[in-house]
């Protein structure tokens, strides 16, 4: 989403400060693996299994919310890949 406002890297750094100073040792281990989603602006956030449903939830209490989301507890969000393995029998 472009916001007027901020760069994805303002978006990023910001969201990063709010999780790591106020929300962090509120929602972890409790949503470990559950996606997260800020409104930088506000501080306001919601959390999900699913981020498409948390980042509606957040949009439909704050239309203009400016949003940085991240999986809690996790260095990324998803992960791209994976392994395809044949059972021997």
């Amino acid at each position: 989403m472009p916001y007027a406002k901020y760069t994805p890297e303002k978006v990023a750094a910001k969201g990063d400060t709010i999780y790591r100073q106020r929300l962090q040792r509120i929602v972890e281990p409790e949503y470990d693996g559950s996606f997260l989603v800020i409104d930088i602006e506000t501080g306001t956030y919601e959390i999900d299994a699913d981020d498409v449903q948390a980042a509606k939830r957040l949009l439909a209490s704050h239309p203009d919310a400016v949003i940085y989301g991240l999986r809690n507890g996790s260095p990324t969000a998803y992960r791209i890949g994976g392994r395809f393995s044949v059972d021997q029998q």
